[in-house]
């Protein structure tokens, strides 16, 4: 193809000729701009800037695919794909096609009453100029789910289950005898047995279990896992086997086992915690060198796989943290009692010992099955205020500074204070290669003997907190560098990894493009470590002004969500090449599984299924998801159970979300979090602006931005739906 002079001019219809002749002449192909500005000899400003138009109007017409802001190929999709159904509250639906590409608007009366999550087979609709790109579900190809979670309306002849999230656009209709003793207003699980069609308007189904009263704290805990499609109840058979396993440490148990029971070990754990999955052990060395041992609880010692046990584990995948209860993976006698690393009792680990100088450089490790008996079990809280009697200031980074003559006060305060030290140590060493810093609270509720929340406040992780993570995470990564790092020309053996990707690009700009407004540098290109040290600079910039929260949430919106696979990529927020689960296998699967097979490796077997721990990897991927979504419903509902004897109270709050249906706002006091819907914004017409996260008033210009402090009233609290909703405080707003 001729190559245009640099004074040449060429219009519109001549630059769309020559680009669809290069896309259509390189069909699998995906062009930068740089690349076709070069190739069709578009050398001047203006005949590039119309290239750039013509290209995105291609795209917008479906002749390209828009790879990203600068890369273009030819769209070779037929019209009928196959893909994930979401259904949104707003009505605005998509489907997300298989392939990645861009979600698609799906009308409600194109959407075949298919629920979220559904996998369904789309047909594109013909596109109509100046108007979004459409598709109209043809066939549901798999449900997501077929039970469901509501109130019960019993009426003369007839039942139906109200479902809180409006899931249909009728409600479940049950036939009496299928009603399972179920009445009106009690909370009950339904499994669908006749989908909704063009024959059958409702939707029909039979109740599985009747979970009782509304408003009964475990009746109400115990449908936020039903919705989920998590077991609330533990099978009989499973807790039969696990009263099976014989608690007594035999001699036979401790064939091959390293004694670590003359060496003092300690658990340090939630005040409430009853799962004590990992101990620290930590003794001096005849060399001068510190020998440190991360214990981890030997599940798979007592869970063989495949066994009853094993199966009902694999399905949880994890245990739930629900605000008031844990709902385990593993059986109780299991994680409570015969696992659970409890003080003065003989239990069997698999370990990662460590041989350390003062400065926490690993001058040794070994990953070994041990014995180990823990002296004294520690609360997070007790080893903190141990630290701090000896000198230690929270969140400095500094250690205790030398012992008295009278040595460190306080119950094993040498060996704790001497293990914040290295852990600190190796936390510095951490952040210094390129890990990202995000220290984030965490929000708790305390509640009475009947799960009624009393106070909700936000919980930081102090240096007792870290002191146990950064050991954590260094056997984590030891363990996964034993079997990933090989030397070259070797193939190393599958392994469960926990990978972290690399910030999305586009939003990781957008977060360039909105600190600078408020003065702030970002660094968006370079090497990974130049990228998380920019970020961390920024995130220490901000940090204890008004602006901290907006920058910390915009930020962590750009972070990847880590997950498991067999395929390392590294872990980006960690900035560790290699990194694996396997210090909780009482509360994690994945964390077994790698306990399985280290034991087979180090006995000389052959590399695992790689497809089979890739499916695995996934499911407890999923089920992580899942168990995140159930626990923050849990937080709802305990947030406005707290604020339901508040409607009408005046808070200061500031605005800690903002969508196009309304402004989210988080009690400075509380930490409770509403919404004020658009409806209440009643003084001007608000133009959404997502880019720079705010609303923005047509006539008068007022502007609601995220972080922005707001005056709120209290003005419903609506438990079935887990929904605080706020007004603006008229007062306030007069003074604007």
């Amino acid at each position: 193809m001729g190559k245009k002079k640099g004074g040449k001019r060429m219009s519109k219809k001549q630059v769309a000729e020559a680009l669809q002749g290069l896309f259509s002449a390189h069909p699998g192909d995906t062009f930068t701009l740089k690349y076709i500005f070069k190739q069709l000899g578009f050398n001047t400003h203006p005949l590039k800037m119309l290239a750039v138009d013509t290209l995105d109007e291609m795209a917008w017409d479906d002749y390209l695919a828009k790879v990203s802001d600068n890369s273009y190929r030819l769209n070779t999709k037929t019209q009928v794909q196959e893909g994930r159904f979401r259904r949104k509250a707003n009505g605005k639906n998509s489907f997300v096609p298989d392939d990645g590409s861009q979600p698609v608007f799906v009308a409600e009366r194109n959407s075949m009453c298919a629920l979220d999550g559904d996998r369904v087979q789309a047909t594109f609709l013909a596109r109509r100029q100046h108007h979004m790109r459409e598709a109209m579900v043809t066939a549901i190809l798999e449900r997501a789910r077929d039970t469901f979670v509501g109130r019960l309306r019993v009426e003369k002849d007839v039942a139906f289950l109200i479902t809180p999230e409006a899931i249909f656009v009728t409600d479940i209709l049950i036939p009496k005898r299928k009603l399972k003793g179920g009445k009106t207003g009690q909370k009950a699980v339904v499994r669908i047995k006749q989908w909704p069609d063009a024959e059958h308007k409702y939707p029909v189904g039979e109740v599985v279990d009747v979970l009782g009263e509304q408003g009964d704290n475990d009746v109400e805990m115990n449908s936020i896992l039903a919705q989920y499609g998590l077991p609330y109840k533990y099978p009989k058979a499973v807790e039969d086997a696990a009263e099976k396993i014989p608690a007594e440490i035999t001699d036979k148990d401790l064939e091959g086992r390293e004694d670590f029971r003359q060496v003092f070990t300690c658990t340090i754990d939630p005040h409430d915690a009853k799962d004590f999955d990992d101990a620290l052990s930590i003794r001096r060395l005849s060399n001068g060198l510190w020998e440190v041992g991360v214990h981890i609880a030997d599940v798979s010692h007592y869970v063989t796989e495949g066994s009853v046990i094993d199966k009902e584990a694999v399905k949880r995948a994890t245990s739930v943290y629900l605000v008031d209860r844990t709902i385990p993976m593993l059986p109780e006698r299991l994680c409570n009692y015969i696992c659970s690393l409890r003080p003065d009792e003989d239990k069997l680990t698999f370990s990662v010992i460590f041989d350390m100088d003062d400065d926490a450089n690993v001058k040794g490790s070994r990953i070994v099955h041990t014995v180990i008996r823990s002296d004294r079990r520690f609360a997070y809280e007790e080893v903190q205020a141990i630290l701090e009697q000896n000198g230690v200031k929270d969140g400095t980074g500094l250690p205790a500074p030398a012992p008295g003559p009278g040595g460190y006060a306080g119950e094993h305060a040498a060996e704790l204070v001497k293990l914040d030290a290295l852990a600190k140590k190796l936390r510095e060493a951490r952040f210094k290669n390129g890990a990202v810093k995000f220290d984030r609270e965490e929000l708790h509720f305390d509640v009475d003997d009947k799960g009624h929340p009393t106070r909700c406040y936000f919980k930081k992780s102090k240096d007792a907190n870290k002191l146990i993570e950064e050991f954590m995470l260094l056997a984590n990564r030891t363990v996964a560098e034993s079997v990933g790092r090989v030397k070259k020309g070797q193939k190393p053996k599958t392994l469960p990894y926990r990978i972290h990707d690399q910030p999305d690009p586009t939003k990781l700009e957008a977060l360039r493009t909105f600190v600078v407004k408020f003065g702030y540098k970002l660094k968006t290109a370079g090497t990974r470590g130049a990228v998380s040290k920019s970020i961390n600079s920024l995130m220490d910039s901000c940090a204890g002004r008004k602006e901290q929260k907006l920058i910390e949430t915009v930020a962590l919106r750009a972070m990847m969500k880590a997950r498991y696979s067999v395929h390392n990529i590294g872990h980006y927020g960690l900035a560790f090449d290699y990194y694996t689960h396997f210090t909780s296998p009482i509360r994690r699967y994945p964390d077994t599984m790698v306990h399985r097979l280290l034991t087979r490796y180090q006995q000389g077997g052959r590399s695992a299924n790689k497809e089979h721990y890739e499916e695995l990897c996934d499911h407890c991927s999923d089920m992580e998801l899942i168990a995140q979504n159930a626990e923050r419903d849990s937080i709802k509902y305990k947030m406005v159970e707290f604020m339901a004897d508040k409607v009408g109270n005046v808070y200061d709050a500031h605005i800690s979300g903002i969508t196009s249906y309304g402004i989210y706002c988080e009690i400075d006091d509380n930490h409770c979090e509403g919404m004020v819907p658009m409806r209440d914004l009643d003084d001007d017409y608000y133009d959404f602006d997502e880019r720079n996260y705010c609303l923005v008033g047509r006539r008068h210009h007022h502007k609601y931005q995220l972080g922005d402090p707001i005056t709120i009233r209290v003005a419903k609290a609506n438990l079935e739906k887990k929904q605080l909703d706020f007004g603006i405080e008229r007062a306030a707003k007069k003074k604007q």
